[in-house]
């Protein structure tokens, strides 16, 4: 007995010992049983502990990391989207001890000229930022293993500040309830893609916006995604930048330049394309730009989607190139977050939103590695609510007009090619309308125009094709050149010469301000004349409002959803009230460069001036501010489960419609252009420069045609002295507004004074209306300082609801 003992204890011994010698260490000993996802940066799944471990096999090689949002809110005014992008970061892992730290090198301050010393001193001058620390769980030669799941479920895309800052509730991250996503965590040759859901919790102080997208306010769940991607070969010329070409790109501090040249370093954004033959007129791509449609979208939707997009294929065809431009449907087991993938995404929200295009970009050059489109699937209802409006099209017993239809695709395909312009490095261009539609880069109105019979046509309300700047613009940012030839010469030909034909480049910043001087920059606006098409669109929407009634919405529906469509007819004019204003006091000029004959600045003549101001002025009168007695009594209340919505005029009468608010809106919306004291400043100043309509004359006018204007009866006499008051409010505010410079308060002082002893003599007024106007204009100018034009009822949204950056949106 003991022998047998003896026997197998040295027999488990020897065995022990050759177990001993061949069990598994390092990392392959920590990951035994656990699922490999072979690829980019390998990483394993431990089915029993929920975790991801990441096997770093390239330690100290920078790459780029970039989080998003797979799943999102839903709410435009949070901007918390699906599909919505983060920020890039070039990034390396370093292993210092028991530690990898994730370190994101400063890419705002360089030294380029190869000199490791000026490299350094850079590098110790400026802050780098270690983004995350990991534990090392094990090792095997050069490569480390680390546990990246903390990584990976934290709020990268920084949903509680977003939440936060929208005054939407206070939450926090739920670990309990937060687990990776593995359908959509995938690895790749050239990217590692990761997702994980994530639970937000709190919402004690849920607000209103979150409440209407959430089942429960206390527990927000959406999806989040990281992706590590190689970042590309050194085989890419980055572009200069010019102001003159309209495009987005990086910029950087180079601090190994010399004294005598610009410091700032600009380039532009664009993918990579080559020729094949970069000598033939002619040549395929060395790899084509493909682009793909979310297959969630619609029929006729997606068709339209595409079609549009495509038509960026004929600025490619125009710059040279065969076929390198590209767009299909995408894959049904494709990803849309995957960075190998450009997309047109097709999101939804509860409120119509903002669309845009965006892109991840390699921040060492500008080249753009991935476009992603996201368009609102709600913005397509709003132009065919548009169409409803304009042709009031439901007559009983005839078939619904096509043209509604036609319409909103025919819009939806402008908006494909637009946003998608963007994901190509392009800005926008809001001086293209004057020069007949030149760019899809511009915000385009339905253009309506009034046949001889005065009917309404549609037909041509948005444009087809990529325009001549666009073609432009493709040009400069992709025109492959054979080797030797000098590039920046040839690109500034191409500037020169577009500009001798007629094609401006004026973006955002110019166009949106509400004080902003270029006559020719603005959002949604048609023609080259601001001031003709403003009279236009108030034919159209004279024309509209006069066939307005019950046939602009289908039997059975409830009469008081008449005001759903008679909010876009009533301010069509809106945007053009917006474009005439930036000619009065305005300013004409180019990002022009020294030599390239291109304007610099020129005064908008007086002529022209004048016109914009009599336009504008004729927005205020009674005939146009007033509805029709017959559309006010075709609008009831709202009945029980048709709730109001922002999107409707806002109201002093409770739940009745309220026309004089709809006036004092629309009023309001003219006058706050005309007295923006920027606007006023400018026009001092041309007055000293000699010009005959400075702010004296502005003034004068709006008064003489509002508080000196024939007493009108009825509702348009109570909208005439509505606006009255209107004009009082917007003159007092610039008297006591301390950023108006110090004569433009003392010309409305001057004009305060005036109408003071012209409201005292309509106070003696025999008509109760006009003295009771007069009483309450005189007791107002007791207090100037409390006149406050936010006070007066505003304008319904006209463009997408919601908080998202315009810039790179639509």
């Amino acid at each position: 007995m003991r022998k047998t003992l003896l026997t197998f204890l040295f027999t488990f011994l020897a065995f022990s010992q050759i177990w001993a010698q061949n069990k598994p260490t390092g990392i392959a000993a920590k990951v035994a049983g656990m699922q490999k996802f072979s690829g980019y940066f390998p990483f394993y799944w431990d089915e029993a502990t929920g975790r991801i471990l990441l096997e770093i096999d390239k330690l100290d090689q920078p790459f780029l990391y970039v989080s998003s949002l797979a799943a999102g809110l839903g709410s435009n005014d949070i901007g918390l989207d699906r599909g919505q992008l983060g920020g890039e970061h070039v990034v390396y892992f370093q292993k210092v001890g028991p530690k990898v730290l994730l370190i994101e090198p400063n890419q705002r301050y360089r030294a380029m000229n190869g000199n490791p010393a000026e490299e350094q001193a850079v590098a110790q001058s400026f802050a780098q930022s270690a983004l995350w620390g990991f534990k090392v769980e094990a090792t095997e030669g050069d490569r480390v293993l680390v546990d990246a799941t903390e990584f990976l479920l934290r709020d990268a895309h920084d949903v509680v500040g977003s939440i936060r800052r929208s005054r939407q509730g206070s939450y926090r991250l739920d670990p309990s309830r937060s687990v990776m996503y593995l359908p959509r965590t995938r690895n790749f040759p050239q990217n590692s893609e990761f997702e994980t859901t994530l639970t937000f919790v709190g919402g004690e102080d849920a607000g209103g916006f979150v409440r209407s997208v959430t089942p429960s306010a206390q527990a927000i769940t959406l999806r989040q995604h990281h992706s590590f991607i190689q970042l590309p070969d050194k085989n890419y010329t980055p572009r200069p930048m010019d102001p003159r070409a309209g495009y987005f790109g990086i910029e950087y501090m180079d601090f190994s330049t010399p004294v005598d040249q610009p410091i700032i370093k600009r380039y532009i954004a664009r993918h990579r394309l080559q020729k094949k033959h970069p000598a033939a007129p002619v040549s395929e791509a060395v790899k084509p730009i493909v682009y793909y449609v979310d297959h969630a979208a619609p029929e006729p939707i997606r068709t339209a989607l595409l079609e549009g997009a495509r038509w960026w294929a004929q600025a490619f065809e125009a710059a040279g190139y065969k076929n390198a431009f590209q767009v299909e449907i995408l894959p049904a087991d494709a990803d849309p977050m995957d960075v190998r993938y450009n997309v047109i995404q097709w999101v939804h929200r509860s409120t119509r939103g903002w669309s845009y295009g965006a892109s991840v970009t390699d921040p060492r050059t500008g080249e753009i590695i991935k476009g992603h489109v996201s368009l609102g699937s709600l913005r397509v209802r709003q132009d065919f609510l548009i169409a409803e409006g304009l042709l009031a099209p439901y007559e009983e017993g005839k078939p619904a007009n096509p043209e509604m239809m036609k319409m909103a695709l025919a819009r939806l395909r402008q908006l494909s090619a637009h946003e998608l312009g963007h994901t190509l490095g392009i800005m926008h261009n809001y001086a293209a309308s004057v020069s007949n539609r030149a760019s899809v880069m511009d915000y385009p109105h339905p253009s309506v125009k009034l046949t001889a019979s005065g009917q309404l046509d549609l037909s041509d309300a948005y444009a087809v094709g990529i325009g001549e700047w666009d073609k432009l613009a493709v040009a400069y940012g992709y025109q492959h050149f054979p080797s030797g030839t000098d590039e920046q010469a040839k690109l500034d030909q191409l500037l020169r010469e577009g500009y001798q034909r007629g094609l401006q480049f004026i973006s955002d910043r110019d166009a949106r301000a509400p004080g902003g001087a270029h006559p020719q920059a603005h959002l949604w606006d048609n023609g080259p004349n601001a001031a003709d098409e403003l009279n236009h669109v108030l034919a159209i929407r004279k024309k509209a409002l006069e066939r307005f009634g019950e046939n602009n919405i289908k039997p059975g529906v409830p009469m008081a959803l008449l005001e759903d469509l008679l909010v876009p007819i009533y301010n069509y004019h809106r945007y053009q009230v917006e474009a005439a204003a930036k000619v009065v006091g305005g300013l004409n000029y180019t990002y022009a460069s020294r030599g390239d004959g291109q304007l610099v600045t020129a005064l908008v003549p007086e002529a022209e001036q004048q016109q914009a101001l009599d336009a504008l002025l004729a927005t205020l009168q009674p005939q146009v501010l007033a509805l029709p007695e017959r559309i006010i009594a075709a609008i009831p209340p709202r009945p029980a489960g048709w709730s109001p919505t922002r999107e409707l005029f806002d109201k002093r009468t409770g739940l009745t419609f309220d026309p004089l608010a709809a006036a004092e809106a629309s009023a309001d919306f003219t006058l706050s252009f005309l007295f923006h004291p920027e606007r006023a400043a400018r026009l001092v100043e041309l007055k000293a420069r000699g010009s005959k309509l400075g702010l004296d004359e502005v003034l004068d006018k709006i008064i003489d045609q509002t508080w000196n204007a024939k007493r009108a009866s009825g509702l348009e006499g109570q909208t005439q002295l509505l606006t009255q008051q209107l004009v009082l409010t917007h003159l007092m505010a610039l008297s006591q507004d301390e950023n108006a410079a110090y004569s433009v308060r003392g010309t409305a002082l001057l004009h305060l004074n005036q109408l003071e002893k012209h409201a005292k003599k309509l106070a003696k007024s025999s008509d109760e209306g006009v003295k009771a106007n007069a009483l309450l204009a005189l007791n107002r100018l007791l207090k100037p300082v409390e006149a406050k034009p936010q006070l007066h009822k505003d304008l319904p949204p006209g463009a997408p609801i919601g908080s998202m950056a315009p810039i790179g949106c639509e």
